[in-house]
């Protein structure tokens, strides 16, 4: 069984940061550890607003080494990284990563570099992007954008799929070794669909996926991709597989969502198509 220690936000009611990756991660097989970067009420995006707090500063350190005294790490398989509440935070991640590649060198450090979206009210203050830019990347084995955070990250102004890829390649070319864009946006091939690309040293691959016309659109999705794809990488499966499973059981949660008229993502309705999703989209090579 593999592990991963998941540090990310944490929401009591709803489906964000690690309340949307913990149950899917576990219900594939995988042995999760959660350590929280945030415990809110809700996720941001309520209109009626939210409670709770940023965990104090050295929490995440405290919590690492506490598991390094119990031998723990030497079984961590991956780090998964999310949303951060400060970028100090960011520090105490990169403690994590390191710890856990000292206990395991095949550890692996999927980040996932959560920026912000100030218009659907999710704030990230400038100096998590820049720990994101500076200092996370160089640092990443697998690193999960969306097109804004692409478009940060590489410095450049995305408006075309060749851009993307011309962007992947600059991130390829500093050391990560695959790079999932979550959302093309603006920038991909087609409006009819909701498309992603996966970006390895093998080649760049595209996939689609239906979009549901939600009144509200779900919050979490990008977290759900993030923990699914590395979940199907510890499974063994290549890359691009593991794109594909990945991009099923997210279409399988989003209809039945959907289906439900629900704003919050229906995980446990759609919970045995995340542990075995029905593939019928295959990626295409660009």
């Amino acid at each position: 069984m593999k592990s991963i220690l998941s540090i990310q936000s944490h929401v009591v009611f709803g489906c964000a940061g690690n309340s949307a990756v913990v149950f899917p991660m576990r219900r594939m097989g995988v042995e999760v550890w959660p350590i929280n970067t945030v415990q809110f009420s809700n996720h941001t995006q309520y209109q009626q607003g939210w409670q709770g707090m940023v965990m104090p500063v050295d929490q995440i350190k405290s919590l690492v080494d506490g598991l390094i005294n119990i031998n723990s790490l030497s079984s961590c398989d991956a780090v998964l990284s999310g949303y951060l509440g400060s970028a100090t935070q960011g520090k105490e991640v990169l403690y994590a990563v390191e710890q856990a590649k000292e206990h395991n060198a095949d550890a692996l450090y999927f980040c996932d570099p959560v920026m912000g979206h100030p218009e659907k009210g999710c704030i990230v203050v400038p100096e998590v992007m820049d720990f994101f830019k500076y200092q996370a990347l160089p640092k990443a084995d697998v690193i999960a954008p969306n097109l804004l955070e692409l478009e940060t990250l590489s410095d450049m102004k995305i408006g075309n799929i060749d851009q993307v890829k011309q962007a992947c390649t600059m991130l390829l070319e500093q050391g990560v070794k695959m790079v999932l864009v979550k959302h093309l946006s603006k920038a991909g091939i087609t409006t009819s669909q909701f498309e992603m690309l996966l970006a390895t040293a093998d080649g760049y691959y595209h996939i689609t996926r239906p979009l549901y016309d939600f009144a509200r659109q779900p919050v979490g999705v990008g977290d759900l991709i993030s923990g699914l794809m590395l979940a199907n990488l510890l499974a063994g499966h290549q890359p691009v597989r593991a794109f594909e499973l990945t991009n099923a059981a997210v279409d399988a949660v989003l209809e039945a969502t959907f289906k439900q008229d629900r704003y919050e993502l229906q995980l446990i309705a759609a919970q045995d198509l995340i542990a075995q999703p029905e593939v019928k989209v295959n990626a295409t090579t660009l």
